[in-house]
């Protein structure tokens, strides 16, 4: 691609890559034992030519291990595996943040170790299943978090977010999308609440805005972004009718923190046309526009182009194209995402795709 903007050097008050391009956060269920480990840094090292790697979803505590084999960032030794990923992104020119999520409903008692629970806003089962040690089965049914429960889950995120910084990230981004706890508490749907987070527009947006203004505060603004979808369904969300007023607020209440970024997930076919650019424009600072529906390079040139301080960030591509900058650099083609082996423990499908150079 001659003259790319996609694959041009981005910079910012927060941000300085060597090109647009974002690899999207995407559970791949390798980190046994909720460690991360050599093959995760390994899987990560190869996709360094990215401008910006974001992890996948990490949980910050026992309660928020709601999937088998999803990293964590509480313990030292979860602390000590991740430094093994930022050191060989950082070996080879790349930049990573830490994506931090609790599951909150989405969960089942079996995936979480000794001591978790099962925790949400309010005591609302999810609908659909969940794979577990046992099979399928029926998420379980939360515990409605009382107040000091949310205080701890907040504490949990900025500890999580101090111990990223150790282990060498270069920032963490917010998981307040996809159906998980930030956003189960903007949602009408999980969040019936009655107090201080749950009702109106601006308690139901409060937990986000807390933890997001505690750990700027505790790491700093520059090394901080959030993620969020609007209009997804995913993960039994409802669609609320204040759904634009909800997520207009929220966005004009994130302008006073300077974020390094704000990430949007373009995953549901509901989302009104232009949405996401009227509300990435009411925003003040970088806009990662993912794909969700699909990968079009035309698109996401299109989208840089078009809007200052923008980058867009991909998924699938990057998991069956470890070297997908150069195969977008050179009009390769690009290898299919095996699907079976998405989530499967080891190294196929992991770490079996082949590179350009090797091909």
């Amino acid at each position: 691609m001659k003259n790319s903007k996609l694959l041009s050097a981005f910079k910012s008050n927060s941000l300085n890559l060597n090109n647009h391009v974002v690899m999207a956060p995407m559970t791949r269920s390798r980190a046994t034992g909720n460690t991360p480990n050599d093959i995760m840094a390994r899987y990560y090292g190869l996709r360094s030519s990215a401008g910006l790697i974001i992890t996948e979803a990490t949980s910050p505590s026992k309660n928020g291990l709601g999937y088998p084999n999803i990293p964590a960032a509480y313990s030292n030794e979860q602390i000590a595996g991740w430094k093994k990923t930022t050191d060989a992104v950082h070996k080879n020119g790349g930049k990573i943040f830490l994506q931090i999520m609790h599951t909150g409903r989405i969960a089942h008692i079996l995936n979480l170790p000794e001591g978790g629970e099962v925790v949400a806003p309010s005591a609302i089962q999810a609908a659909g299943e969940i794979f577990t040690s046992e099979g399928a089965k029926e998420h379980s049914i939360p515990r409605e978090m009382t107040i000091a429960d949310i205080a701890q889950a907040q504490d949990e995120f900025v500890q999580a977010a101090r111990n990223a910084i150790e282990a060498g990230f270069d920032g963490v981004e917010i998981h307040a999308a996809n159906g998980y706890l930030a956003e189960q508490f903007i949602n009408t749907g999980a969040n019936q609440r009655s107090d201080n987070y749950g009702g109106s527009t601006e308690n139901r947006t409060r937990f986000v805005l807390e933890i997001t203004t505690k750990i700027a505060k505790a790491i700093g603004s520059n090394k901080t972004g959030i993620r969020i979808s609007p209009f997804s369904e995913f993960n039994d969300m409802l669609i609320f009718d204040t759904m634009q007023e909800t997520y207009t607020y929220l966005v004009e209440q994130l302008n006073s923190l300077d974020l390094a970024y704000l990430h949007m997930a373009g995953m549901s076919a509901k989302i009104p046309e232009g949405y996401l650019q009227e509300l990435g424009a009411k925003f003040n600072g970088t806009v990662i526009y993912n794909g969700g529906l699909g990968y079009d390079l035309e698109r996401a040139e299109k989208i840089v182009s078009e809007n200052e301080d923008s980058l867009v960030s991909i998924g699938f591509p990057f998991i069956s194209n470890p070297d997908l900058i150069a195969r977008i650099t050179e009009g390769a083609e690009l290898n299919e995402v095996d699907q079976n082996t998405m989530y499967t423990p080891g190294e196929e499908g992991y770490l079996t795709y082949p590179t350009l150079e090797n091909a």
